[in-house]
């Protein structure tokens, strides 16, 4: 009997311990919930439930994720008053110590039970729940998760007692996963506060933007600004480093190149000279990648016939310091512009390199990107190019039309579930311009 009992220790803790690794190796609020959700079920014996996150500090972010449940069935869930659910009890309880656990073990023949639960639990096809705090004294109470099983039981006490201990280390790793997503929340509202509100209406060019945070908060951006005499000036760039001092590095460079742009944008080789001046003067430690591209959109044409009709087309004189090329796609080709190498800003003495001049036919987009989105499909670099390349030639001509459009097409390509929220990796920008 003894050694009987010894081997249901060592399993418990072999299993306690695989659970907890698994846990431990997630790197997001919402990995380490779905995974909190599996282990749990596991430990209780049920098949379905769901975690209500709901900090009591009142800092956010409040959300409820599902386990075998349907969004539709979670909804149905969260139309039974609360207080009548384990969950309910354990989130209004108030905030004296840790709460304790609620284990309802058969909620169909429960004559206290509130005939809402009952019909709610009768249409999903539960007859039982138990509900466990994520609360510690250190972290306090993040939330509750709560397990439905599919007949009248409850979890046994050698089950209480292991869910009770995963569920305490379970609340630390949120607590630390919940303060890694409120700190990412507040670098991408400073980082979209830093970037343009809104981009120019110039005629004969339309514009579209997309700004998809990372995990890391880097110093990526991305502006666009009217220019003397109808021109426009485009830029994109990377300030190396994460985190805040990266941010404030990056809005530091971009205002300085507005002002070059204005200044002498006619010339992009001497605008990202006089960035790599002023950045190697105040930020000796610091490089930065850049692109900077002088746009003349052709003549809009008028009723008359005159304008567009005197032959001028678009043109786009530009300069890259360490940066990826523009892409530029439409009805005849889809390509890389053709740049020259040269080093990042603030990694020589003297940053010096020629222009290119290229001319977009009417209906081509040119896309300026950060290299962020190469690095972030985590392929080599000469796949990662041609796997931008495919995207780009294969936008639907239907779309092409709107650089909103493309822009979407080719991040959603390039990277699945981009724009649904996935978030791993740095910074992505997009800068795009469609020329009539």
């Amino acid at each position: 009997m003894i050694q009987d009992r010894l081997a249901g220790w060592v399993s418990d803790l072999t299993t306690l311990h695989e659970l907890t690794e698994r846990l431990a190796r997630t790197g997001s609020l919402d990995e380490a919930l779905d995974e909190l959700l599996r282990a749990g079920a596991a430990l209780v014996g049920a098949r379905r439930g769901m975690v209500v996150l709901e900090p009591a500090d009142g800092r956010g972010p409040a959300s409820t994720v599902g386990l075998g449940l349907a969004h539709a069935d979670l909804g149905h869930i969260e139309t039974v008053p609360r207080s009548a659910t384990g969950y309910g009890r354990i989130l209004d309880g108030g905030t004296a110590g840790v709460p304790g656990p609620v284990a309802q073990a058969d909620l169909l023949h429960d004559a206290a039970l509130d005939p809402r639960h009952r019909e709610v639990a009768a249409r999903l096809g539960y007859a039982a729940s138990y509900a466990l705090p994520l609360a510690t004294e250190d972290a306090g109470r993040l939330g509750a998760a709560v397990w439905f099983y599919d007949e009248p039981a409850e979890p046994v006490e050698r089950q209480r007692h292991l869910v009770g201990l995963y569920g305490r280390y379970a609340t630390e790793h949120l607590a630390r996963m919940l303060e890694l997503e409120r700190t990412r929340r507040q670098m991408a509202v400073i980082a979209d506060e830093l970037l343009p509100g809104r981009l120019p209406r110039i005629p004969g060019v339309r514009l579209a933007a997309r700004h998809l945070t990372g995990t890391r908060g880097g110093g990526e951006w991305y502006d666009a600004l009217p220019l003397p005499e109808g021109a426009l000036g485009l830029a994109v760039g990377s300030v190396s480093g994460s985190g805040p001092s990266a941010l404030a590095a990056m809005g530091r460079l971009r205002a300085s190149l507005r002002a070059y742009a204005v200044m002498e944008g006619e010339d992009p080789v001497a605008v990202l000279s006089d960035l790599e001046l002023l950045l190697r003067l105040t930020e000796p430690a610091r490089s930065a990648t850049a692109l900077f591209a002088y746009c003349e959109p052709a003549p809009a044409a008028h009723a008359d016939g005159s304008g567009s009709g005197s032959g001028s087309g678009s043109k786009i004189v530009l300069a890259g310091a360490g940066h990826t090329p523009p892409l530029i796609l439409g009805q005849h080709r889809t390509e890389f512009v053709e740049t020259s190498l040269s080093a990042p800003l603030g990694m020589l003495a003297c940053w010096e390199a020629p222009s290119v001049e290229f001319c977009p036919a009417p209906g081509e987009t040119v896309l300026l990107y950060t290299d962020g989105l190469l690095r972030r499909t985590g392929d080599p670099m000469d796949r990662a190019f041609t796997r931008l390349h495919t995207a780009a030639a294969g936008v639907p001509k239907a779309m092409r039309d709107d650089p909103g459009a493309v822009a979407d097409h080719v991040l959603r390509t390039v990277l699945p579930d981009a724009l649904d929220g996935g978030r791993d990796g740095e910074d992505v920008v997009m800068l795009a311009a469609r020329f009539d």
